[in-house]
């Protein structure tokens, strides 16, 4: 009985054990499925990041082939074109352009004309070389004289190189209208801080007859004495025209000028002007 037993054991035992091995072996239908699943989402994702990184290289592409064009047409135009980012704003660098000059703005002549009082005619004929020169030359202006209408007209041209020509020109011929020498008005020309001021004795006093004359010599004084001073002490260049006073100069000169002579007009006495003058002289060669 005990070797009847162990046979059916041993075959038992040998028909159960390749029954386990082909279990272990195949697999389910189930297992099949999920794997296929896994590489199937494995691969999607595979495809997506591919795409994404090529999609990412085109518009690397794109951005470089727009600075490049940047370039070369910032190249091409001089430097002056402003380069933009892609959001449409500014970058740090500004844009440089020259200055436009008076020939590159001309679109058509300008004039000005200026009427000629009867008393300075005949200095204009005198020195009529002497105004049209630095005029012509310098500020390269056309000028005439209109003998019909008595006055003198100015007028640019396409070789007017300075845009304020035309206005210094006419402070220059207005400045010889008023009084003043050939030699003072040039300056007009040259310099940009000189400006003229006019003013009459009655704005700052309401005087006539008598009084408006003993004003009137106290400013100019005993041969001119008096003007001459003050012209010497503030750097400026006074004309008394009738009840009008003219002065060519700085702001500040003009201002100091002007200060004094309304204190000669009010009724204070030359000889306390000289004292003040003296303050006047000492403080504006300080600023100098």
């Amino acid at each position: 009985m005990a070797e009847v037993i162990d046979e059916r054991v041993l075959e038992s035992a040998g028909s159960e054990t390749p029954a386990t091995t082909t279990a272990t072996a195949t697999p389910t239908k189930e297992q099949q499925q999920t794997t296929k699943g896994k590489a199937a989402q494995a691969g999607k994702k595979n495809r997506k990041k591919g795409q994404k990184q090529t999609h990412q290289t085109q518009k690397q592409k794109q951005k470089q082939a727009r600075k490049a064009k940047r370039n070369t047409n910032s190249k091409q135009d001089g430097g002056d074109m402003m380069e933009v980012d892609e959001d449409g704003q500014p970058t740090a660098k500004k844009a440089a352009f020259a200055p436009v000059s008076a020939q590159d703005a001309y679109t058509g002549a300008e004039t000005r004309s200026i009427d000629v009082p009867p008393h300075r005619y005949t200095p204009l004929k005198e020195n009529w070389n002497k105004i049209f020169q630095p005029v012509v030359e310098h500020m390269k202006l056309q000028i005439r004289m209109n003998v019909r209408k008595r006055r003198v007209e100015l007028r640019t041209c396409e070789l007017t190189e300075r845009d304020n020509a035309l206005q210094k020109a006419h402070d220059f011929v207005k400045a010889f209208m008023l009084g003043f020498d050939v030699a003072d008005a040039v300056a007009l020309l040259r310099l940009d801080d000189l400006y003229l001021d006019t003013f009459d004795v009655t704005d700052v006093r309401r005087v006539a007859g008598d009084h408006l004359s003993r004003a009137i010599g106290r400013v100019a004084g005993k041969g001119g004495k008096t003007k001459f001073t003050i012209e010497n002490a503030t750097k400026t260049r006074i004309v008394v025209a009738d009840s009008r006073v003219h002065i060519l100069g700085a702001f500040d000169n003009i201002r100091e000028a002007r200060h004094i002579i309304s204190k000669l007009i009010i009724g204070s006495p030359p000889s306390k002007i000289y004292a003040t003058l003296q303050s006047v002289t000492q403080r504006l060669s300080g600023r100098f």
